[in-house]
């Protein structure tokens, strides 16, 4: 009896856990032409390989069960398609010559589609594609997506405003995990270098079912670089240089891919001094800022892991006004200086019908803010502050220390259902080193369990789902608080005739307030003012309904996106008319809130010009207090044109050039403290294009913003109240060369 038990045993484990090989081969579908250089990708397993010249293509290690399969070539339609192994044969694909840009899968959302198959719409661009634009780092780099703009200060700091919410209301994940560094400020940026960042996705509106809370009104997902493909190597150098900062941008990075072990790692540098304008330099908007990425996974049989570590240090000057004129690049007081680690693992465990995901992060958050010492005589030399600003004790000095935790199970799908379990958790401890204390020390935990089914119907898609959330916030020696929420989401997807596809969401999200709303007492460098917390505070409560229509054929696309979006106790700051230490005196208080709009525009790409590009885009959002004055920092509404042109010759591939004007209109809907702002248009363009330099693929960029050098303060400039201008015009020159 043991004897046949062992054997049962045996042969299920056997059964569970075979590994298979999926071949195949690509053609186009009009030629029967073999395609090479396609990608073939396995979501689930995050693995993938490209097809030879004679179409072929072959992934091995591949465990039992039903698997998703990706193929896309940059001039054919993505496809997407289910198999599941053991195969009897080999597959013979054949992909649609197509104008419209390929199609990608969508990390972000819990099932991995391509975007065309989700419930949720979600934005999706490529890092590389927004450096094309010019953008001197991801923080500008963003605001190329509709509905998303970002609160600046300067170049260095920004921060994501997605459909007019910011702060902790947009939750921002890189390398898999919760990214936190300290967010709540408006003087905070993002903190996050793009070299080693692959795309980035956004989820606009309420995300609390997937990510808890601070996803209120939205995700900033950043999806990092693929390894290399199976059994291959590549290493790649990429430099920018920008004339208006006389900067920089550098990295190189090298990764290599066996049929088990993979691993890559990158290094890069930016460097800028201050920014100049029609009529002078800002001065102390220098920043320069170091980084490296490392990752190695492993993939055998049923089981597959990837750990990743990234340290970023940076020192950013903090603008008070306009003085030294300068292109030094040593940043003056008062200045930043941040550095902050992320440590993530992603694992997953495949059975037959299911798999189970474990994602672990730890994040080590190290800030410190130096101040002007007043004291000092005016007229010591600039080496001199420099040798003082070696020396100096920070005035502000957080650690932020959060370890995080993320487990699912998913039951692939069965019949109409694919459906998703899990819990996820955080344990943070903040604590202060400095001379000054913004906020105190505390600790805060946090505990979410969910449920979310996708569930495939013959004419329409539908995704539903529900979780619990516990925050509990100790303050070291003060408070005490708790809070709670139970949120849904419930979406349908369904193609009207067969060119229209119409998403219907409606989703609820919270957000618990963070520390220094609860708890600040003061003021640091870049706020100007004086702000004092609120211990009775309760959470932020919302609904949202979101509506998009999408028409697509050969040559057209069409979208246009609605959302009205209901905020209960809403928490925003207010002076109350007094000051301290010469600083207005601002409250936290709360208040119910709406913001209603959305974007609209098109992509034409005519017949037989299918190289040409005409894209247009209006993006417009409205926040209002249910007292009915108007929400701080809602983006001007805004209208793009692009013209773009792309095309090959034999000398060089993937040419494009574009032209674009984007109008800013003038914001008056502006809230109690805050000041109106002006329209203003800005001109861009640039060219590009792969060459084959020592048989090796370099890629060369040029770009152009703010053409005309406008002299022009954007609505969510941080330097607006000082009457500071943006930005003016600057060339940008790019340059990547891969083996």
């Amino acid at each position: 009896m043991k004897y046949y038990f062992s054997a049962l045993l045996f042969l299920v484990v056997t059964c569970a856990f075979a590994q298979h090989a999926i071949t195949g081969t690509l053609m186009d579908k009009d030629t029967n032409a073999p395609l090479e250089f396609a990608s073939i990708y396995l979501p689930q397993l995050e693995k993938g390989t490209t097809s030879d010249a004679d179409g072929h293509f072959n992934l091995t290690e591949i465990p039992s069960g039903n698997h998703k399969i990706i193929i896309s070539l940059v001039g054919y339609e993505t496809l997407s398609q289910s198999i599941r192994l053991p195969l009897t044969e080999s597959l013979n694909l054949a992909l649609k010559p197509s104008a419209i840009e390929m199609e990608e899968v969508i990390v972000s959302t819990p099932f991995h589609k391509l975007q065309s198959e989700n419930v949720m719409k979600v934005e999706r661009e490529s890092v590389s594609e927004l450096k094309q634009a010019g953008a001197v780092n991801l923080a500008s780099g963003i605001t190329e997506i509709a509905g998303v703009e970002s609160v600046s200060t300067g170049l260095s700091i920004g921060k994501p405003v997605i459909r007019g919410l910011s702060s902790n209301r947009v939750l921002v994940y890189a390398q898999g995990i919760r990214l936190e560094n300290q967010q709540f400020g408006g003087e905070h940026g993002l903190g996050v270098n793009d070299a080693g960042i692959e795309s980035v996705e956004i989820i606009k509106g309420p995300a609390s079912l997937l990510y808890g809370s601070d996803a209120l009104g939205g995700v900033l997902y950043l999806n990092p670089e693929k390894y290399a493909s199976q059994n291959s190597n590549s290493s790649d150098f990429n430099g920018n240089y920008f004339s208006n900062t006389k900067g920089y941008n550098t990295n190189v990075g090298y990764k290599s891919s066996g049929e088990t072990v993979k691993f890559l790692f990158r290094g890069g540098l930016s460097e800028h001094s201050d920014y100049d304008t029609e009529n002078y330099r800002v001065t102390n908007t220098r920043f320069r800022e170091q980084d490296f990425k490392a990752g190695i996974g492993y993939q055998k049989s049923n089981f597959k892991t990837d750990f990743r570590y990234n340290v970023n240090h940076s020192k950013l000057g903090i603008p008070e006004g306009i003085g030294e004129q300068s292109t030094a690049k040593t940043v003056l007081l008062p200045h930043q200086d941040l550095t902050n680690h992320i440590f993530s693992s992603k694992s997953t465990l495949f059975f037959k019908e299911s798999s189970l995901d474990l994602n672990l992060g730890y994040t080590y958050n190290d800030r410190k803010e130096f101040e002007e010492h007043h004291e000092e005589e005016e007229e010591e030399e600039e080496e001199e502050h420099h040798e003082e600003d070696e020396v100096l004790e920070p005035a502000l000095h957080m650690k932020l220390q959060t370890a995080n935790y993320d487990v699912k199970y998913n039951l692939h799908k069965m019949g109409k259902f694919e459906t998703i379990v899990g819990i996820q958790g955080m344990h943070q401890v903040n604590a202060n080193d400095g001379e000054e204390q913004l906020i105190p020390d505390a600790t805060t935990n946090d505990f979410g369990f969910l449920a979310t089914s996708h569930i495939h119907f013959e004419t329409v898609d539908i995704q539903l789902g529900a979780r619990y959330d516990n925050r509990n916030i100790n303050v070291k020696n003060g408070i005490t608080r708790s809070f709670n929420s139970f949120n849904g989401a419930i979406g349908a997807k369904t193609n009207i005739g067969k060119t229209i596809i119409a998403r219907l969401n409606l989703a609820t999200g919270f957000r618990a307030p963070n520390l220094a709303e609860l708890t600040s007492f003061g003021s640091h460098e870049g706020t100007n003012r004086f702000e004092i917390g609120n211990a009775d505070l309760n959470n932020e409560q919302n609904v949202q309904v979101d509506l998009a229509l999408e028409y697509k054929n050969k040559h057209l696309e069409i979208f246009a996106n609605g959302f009205y979006n209901n905020i209960k106790d809403y928490i925003y700051l207010s002076p109350n008319g007094n000051t301290i230490d010469g600083a207005p005196v601002f409250n936290y208080l709360q208040e119910n809130a709406s913001l209603y709009g959305g974007e609209v525009g098109f992509h034409l790409h005519p017949h037989p010009l299918d190289w040409l590009h005409f894209e247009s885009s209006f993006e417009t959002v409205t926040g209002k207090q249910g007292n009915d004055n108007y929400l701080p920092l809602i983006p001007a509404n805004s209208l793009t044109n692009t013209i773009r042109v792309e095309f090959e010759k034999q000398w060089f591939s993937k040419g494009y050039a574009f032209i674009k004007l984007k109008y800013a209109f003038k914001q008056s809907n502006v809230s109690s403290f805050e000041t109106p702002t002006d329209a203003y248009a800005l001109l861009s363009a640039g060219f590009g294009a792969d060459f084959k330099v020592f048989k090796n693929t370099m890629s060369f960029s040029v770009s152009g913003n703010n053409l005309t050098n406008k002299n022009y303060i954007s609505h969510l400039s941080r330097l607006k109240a000082d009457n500071i201008a943006n930005i003016g015009r600057n060339f940008g020159i790019g340059i990547s060369y891969r083996i």
